[in-house]
């Protein structure tokens, strides 16, 4: 497969300009560091009430890794890498199907420099918050209500009342992006649902696991156990749908019935996370899906990340798009003085990397959650059948994009 080649020697041609990026996970934060770099002054306005800890463990991969360490911060990523060690994958009755070594999943060699990471996401973003916090203003227990684009800049207007103008705003605040929302319509004429309802929460750790992942499946359903150390475990409760239960989603009650009905007569470890899952004061419930966009910006207004691209969980990408997608649009910013021509840019030397990581969402899914016997036997005789899960290595897309250089820091 080609890489798509974008690298080349450039000086900061863009005037500087005032940046307001909505969201402070992942896209934002990383955003807002190579804004920075440039020259640019950067708001970000959060609706939480600080930095969200916390929250699932996320992959950091190929191209990914190039930015981070361009970032400098491999080094505490690389100490905050989970190290996970086993793959457990286990029938209807809690039988082992198969059970792999962690590192040889991930595709790495013994003695060999670890190529990709897996870290907290809290853990990521705190790094990416630490990086920008002292140069970038961060507005939190806020959001964007209104965006009137005029012919020099944007005016927003802010829940809380203020109002402001910016050159130049960003989206990033997610799947389920406000932003999008209001410039281009709902969500639902983007979102491509994946067949999948999921759960995630954390629960004691009463099984004496340890940096290791069990699975269960049954046809339709999954459930896993995540020890990353310590006393938490991350608990997943994944079941079939064909269409998006919309009413789960947007009602924490309903989702949690929902997920409690289907799992009803699991066996394995699943009642006790049914139980957990009742009193969990952090789940999250969502469908898995993706969202496709013919435009990632209109006028003066520009999304990032899972707002404009997210691929699901079922890539193991999401992250990874999220910091490549904010560095070439910095870049982009920064090597073109026109607002339109750096967003034109910024959709052309990034789309087809997005498209590639979005198609590998058929083996994902496939591979984790099979939906009949018959798929679920087949997945079962593969796995029988190796001595590690498939390297990285199979699948280009993660590195398929050569980053271009910054010019230095003025």
């Amino acid at each position: 497969m080609t890489s798509v080649d974008l690298s080349m020697n450039t000086r900061t041609a863009a005037a500087r300009r005032t940046v307001l990026i909505s969201g402070a996970s992942i896209a934002g934060p990383a955003l807002a560091y190579w804004l920075r770099r440039s020259g640019h002054t950067v708001t970000v306005v959060e609706k939480a009430g600080a930095l969200r800890g916390g929250g699932y463990p996320i992959d950091i991969r190929g191209t990914a890794t190039e930015v981070v360490r361009r970032m400098g911060i491999w080094p505490r990523l690389r100490d905050a890498h989970i190290d996970l060690r086993r793959f457990t994958f286990l029938d209807a009755d809690g039988s082992t199907v198969a059970s792999v070594d962690g590192r040889a999943a991930a595709g790495a060699t013994a003695g060999a420099e670890r190529q990709d990471l897996e870290v907290r996401r809290g853990d990521l973003a705190e790094v990416l918050h630490a990086l920008v916090r002292d140069d970038v203003e961060f507005l939190f227990r806020d959001s964007i209500d209104t965006l009137d684009q005029s012919g020099h800049g944007v005016d927003v207007t802010f829940r809380s009342g203020r109002q402001r103008t910016f050159d130049l705003v960003v989206g990033a605040d997610g799947m389920h992006s406000a932003t999008r929302n209001s410039l281009f319509g709902p969500e639902e004429r983007f979102h491509r649902h994946l067949g999948q309802c999921f759960a995630v929460f954390t629960m004691p750790n009463a099984f004496g696991l340890s940096r290791e992942l069990m699975m269960w499946n049954t046809p339709g359903r999954a459930a896993a156990l995540y020890a990353t150390g310590g006393d938490e475990l991350h608990a997943f409760l994944t079941f079939h749908r064909p269409r998006p239960p919309l009413a789960a989603r947007r009602d924490p009650d309903a989702g949690r019935a929902l997920v409690a009905a289907v799992f009803a007569d699991a066996g394995w470890e699943v009642p006790a996370m049914v139980e957990a899952l009742r009193g969990a004061d952090d789940l999250f419930f969502d469908t898995a899906g993706q969202i496709r966009m013919p435009h990632w910006s209109s006028g003066r207004v520009v999304l990032v990340g899972d707002a404009a691209y997210a691929p699901s969980f079922l890539t193991g990408q999401g992250s990874s798009l999220a910091l490549v997608g904010a560095y070439v649009l910095a870049h982009s910013l920064a090597a073109h003085r026109d607002p339109a021509a750096a967003l034109t840019a910024y959709e052309h030397g990034v789309r087809e990397f997005v498209t590639l990581n979005q198609a590998l969402v058929d083996n994902g899914g496939a591979t984790l959650f099979p939906t009949t016997a018959e798929a679920l036997e087949r997945r079962n005789t593969m796995l029988r059948g190796l001595d590690a899960m498939p390297s990285a290595t199979t699948r280009p897309a993660h590195s398929a994009l050569t980053l271009p250089e910054f010019a230095p820091a003025p």
